[in-house]
């Protein structure tokens, strides 16, 4: 072959190399760029998408931005707007800011938003995929119904007693761990063994003494579930550039030697119950009603539950019972230890209503605790649980005295950071102050402003035990020891990885015993 011939088949080849990688590009760009102007056609304010295939959130996906910041920001930018659309990955979101709007989307107009919308795996890849926070329309209904009984006012009375001797075994592990002239703790881990034996107690009648097990396979394996990591981060990415991509990964929501503990645990704690007609007033009871009725019986024929969905549910109350109570009680005991008014104010009402009740810390008691209520709810606004609420539109939906219709299948975000952080209802928004809960400031604000458990009928199933578990650790943290800042407590920063709002790490405080004669 002669030379020039030579040149001319390389010089081919590699124009046809190029063309191909230059195609191949714009295919790439297309694909990555094809939903971008979903939010522009319909005449939506939104934000610009800045890279292709990431949309807005290239910041919070690489690591450079806490996901606070950048929903913070896009709100800011936004203020005075009813709704702005943005692009999670490839998927047009419609986050909804007008707090009238955000009430009609949780509760007056719930109809058309019944579901979170969220990626659910299947049974295969998870047998705990499908938990109530991710069942949808029919089945989401029957299964609340099942459930709502274990959290009626008179299963909470019954469950006080149970709380209130996780509480003490509590403070005798405290007493054990600080000096009587007082030491530090990490806070969140110490509440998170509680949280863990007051939901393995009431729920499911488990004598789990986590709080003076450090070994505990269920502290151990829970905390698992909640870690921060780039595969739970890699996950909900998938998912966002397409749900077939996250199909085809088969990436697991939590471990697999987590998922198998659990799947088991909660297994033989159903079937040993029901085998030896072990019938107690708890969690445990409600869902072996509801195997009965829906999968052995199959009482509403026109939705299907398998026996994994009634695991999966077990495993759901027990994951968040502990994770999203010890959190926030550790945000609360931080926030007091750096306001000793505020705390000195908390104990002085522990103190004058536990002599009204001489001493008894009983149903009554825990009601007039007004200030710490507050408290409480204050917490909840600065650290909710959640950045955003999810939702997804179940049928096409006209926004009232708008333009817009939100199509069937849109994603819809309700940024409940950043509502929680607004001036416009609550002024100098990053200062802790309970008083923002009083009865007279909280009838100065619109509906739609707060919602630290969510809102509507797909609020927490488990606000109200959350609260009294709240309250009776706190009763008995508060009543014996002073907080105070240590050489290890830093500035809050929130963990980048985390869906939830966790510090980055942990929270450490110093706990003073107060002289008993006082």
């Amino acid at each position: 072959m002669s030379t020039a011939l030579q040149l001319l088949l390389e010089l081919a080849t590699s124009w046809w190399t190029a063309g191909l990688l230059v195609s191949f590009a714009a295919i790439a760009f297309h694909w990555t760029t094809a939903t971008f102007g979903y939010w522009r056609d319909r005449g939506v304010p939104y934000v610009r998408p800045t890279v292709p295939l990431f949309g807005n959130i290239a910041s919070m996906a690489l690591g450079t931005e806490h996901q606070t910041r950048m929903f913070g920001r896009i709100y800011d930018a936004f203020r005075g707007h009813r709704y702005v659309g943005m692009y999670q990955m490839r998927t047009p979101h419609l986050l909804v800011c007008d707090p009238e709007l955000v009430n009609r989307v949780l509760i007056g107009d719930f109809a058309h938003f019944t579901d979170h919308g969220v990626y659910t795996s299947s049974t295969d890849e998870n047998p705990l995929a499908n938990t109530m926070f991710n069942m949808t329309g029919t089945q989401w209904k029957v299964m609340r119904q099942k459930l709502s009984p274990a959290f009626t006012a008179g299963k909470l009375r019954h469950m006080r007693g149970q709380i209130a001797a996780c509480s003490e075994q509590l403070m005798r592990n405290v007493a054990a761990d600080v000096p009587a002239t007082g030491g530090s703790m990490e806070v969140r881990d110490v509440l998170g063994k509680y949280s863990t034996d007051v939901i393995g107690t009431c729920a499911f009648g488990l004598q789990l003494n986590v709080i003076s097990d450090d070994q505990s396979a269920f502290r151990r394996y829970g905390k698992t579930v909640f870690q921060p990591s780039f595969r739970l981060l890699f996950k909900d990415l998938a998912w966002l550039i397409s749900p077939a991509l996250r199909r085809a990964l088969r990436i697991s929501d939590f471990p697999q030697d987590a998922v198998q503990f659990f799947t088991d645990a909660f297994t033989d704690i159903l079937r040993y119950r029901q085998e030896h007609g072990l019938v107690r007033d708890d969690l445990v009871q409600s869902l072996i009603q509801a195997r009965t009725d829906l999968v052995v019986n199959k009482t509403e024929p026109s939705v299907t539950f398998l026996e994994t969905d009634i695991v999966a549910n077990a495993f759901n109350l027990f994951a968040v019972g502990f994770e999203t109570v010890s959190t926030a009680m550790s945000f609360c005991l931080y926030e007091l230890a750096l306001k000793k008014p505020i705390q000195d104010k908390v104990r002085e009402e522990m103190h004058a209503t536990k002599n009204q009740h001489s001493g008894e810390i009983d149903d009554e008691f825990l009601k007039e605790l007004h200030y710490l209520e507050m408290v409480l709810a204050e917490t909840l606004r600065k650290y909710p649980p959640l950045i955003t609420l999810f939702r997804e539109a179940t049928q096409d939906y006209q926004v009232p005295d708008d333009t817009l219709v939100i199509e069937k299948g849109t994603k819809v975000l309700i940024p409940a950071y950043a509502i929680h952080h607004d001036y416009r209802y609550y002024p100098d928004p990053e200062t802790f102050d309970p008083n923002r809960f009083s009865p007279e400031e909280k009838a100065k604000r619109p509906k739609g402003t707060y919602m630290p458990f969510g809102d509507g009928p797909r609020i927490c199933i488990g606000k109200r035990f959350a609260e009294m578990e709240m309250k009776l650790a706190l009763t008995e943290l508060l009543t014996k020891y002073e907080v105070e800042p240590c050489d290890k407590t830093i500035p809050m920063r929130f963990s980048q990885k985390s869906l939830l709002i966790t510090p980055e790490n942990g929270i450490w405080l110093k706990f003073k015993p107060i002289n008993t004669a006082n």
